[in-house]
């Protein structure tokens, strides 16, 4: 089992920056991909970012790229997602999720792959 605790988050407004952190614990020696989803009310849930562990690649949704930068601390067991020139349309619940390194390659990023979820973290963005 694997257990992961979001941190970070909160209000800010248009234009601002962000950090969230997911730290796991338990079993990590099974996790090589870390990263994030995000769901706001009335939208699909969609991904944002993750990493591989061992590789030291990220990923980005378009939606994100070069505004958010996911990076990590091998020793803490712990990927960080900075938040840059935030819009009101980056405003959801932000989860983490950690799993098989494979899991990470482009159209394998994708919710139901992940049994090792986060709390989440909100993200509020407005002025």
């Amino acid at each position: 089992q694997v257990q992961l605790v979001e941190s970070g988050g909160g209000s800010v407004q248009p234009g601002g920056s962000l950090r969230v952190s997911c730290a796991a614990s338990g079993y990590t020696a099974s996790v090589n991909c870390m990263g994030w989803f995000r769901h706001a009310p009335g939208k699909e849930r969609e991904p944002v970012a993750r990493i591989h562990i061992a590789r030291g690649i990220p990923f980005y949704d378009d939606s994100v790229q070069d505004r958010f930068t996911i990076s990590q601390d091998n020793a803490k067991h712990t990927v960080y997602l900075q938040m840059n020139n935030l819009s009101p349309e980056d405003t959801a619940m932000y989860y983490c999720v950690a799993g098989a390194g494979g899991y990470c390659f482009p159209g394998r990023f994708n919710a139901h792959n992940f049994n090792y979820w986060g709390q989440g973290t909100q993200v509020t963005v407005s002025s």
